[in-house]
């Protein structure tokens, strides 16, 4: 049996039904930031502006903005979940690593939200969609084809 196949076993076996809502939460933030950072987007030029990614600033908002869309409605929904998570992983740790020394200075900062969704992403790479996603009912639906 493979590790993932385990791992979902065990991650079946014991799912509460508050964490596909956890899930569902954690999807609709993502989507929010990521249609925040659309309306907001000469905003997250300057947060790039100083790094070593202000080169590459509109390249890396369209990646962003395309990942925390896409991503979010595939988290929040539970269709292809881990993938969604691995799209928004490095984007986590690079906003948890711009924004600390920011958020040393800042009142006001996001750097605790961005360790937050970075723990919480972490946690579904591991869990899975859960049963309360499109994922579960299409392996109800159609088990031969898994």
């Amino acid at each position: 049996m493979y590790f993932t196949e385990r791992i979902d076993n065990w991650a079946e076996k014991h799912h509460p039904k508050w964490i596909d809502f956890l899930r569902i939460l954690l999807g609709l933030i993502l989507l929010y930031k990521g249609i925040y950072f659309i309306a907001n987007s000469f905003a997250f030029v300057d947060v790039l502006r100083g790094t070593r990614l202000e080169f590459l600033s509109y390249s890396v908002i369209h990646f962003v903005i395309s990942a925390h869309v896409l991503g979010g409605v595939l988290i929040s929904l539970g269709l292809l979940t881990r993938l969604a998570v691995i799209m928004q992983i490095p984007i986590l740790i690079a906003a948890v690593f711009i924004n600390i020394p920011r958020s040393l200075q800042a009142v006001n900062s996001e750097t605790e939200l961005s360790v937050i969704v970075l723990f919480l992403l972490l946690f579904f790479l591991i869990e899975g969609s859960g049963p309360l996603s499109v994922d579960a009912y299409i392996a109800r639906k159609h088990p031969e084809d898994i």
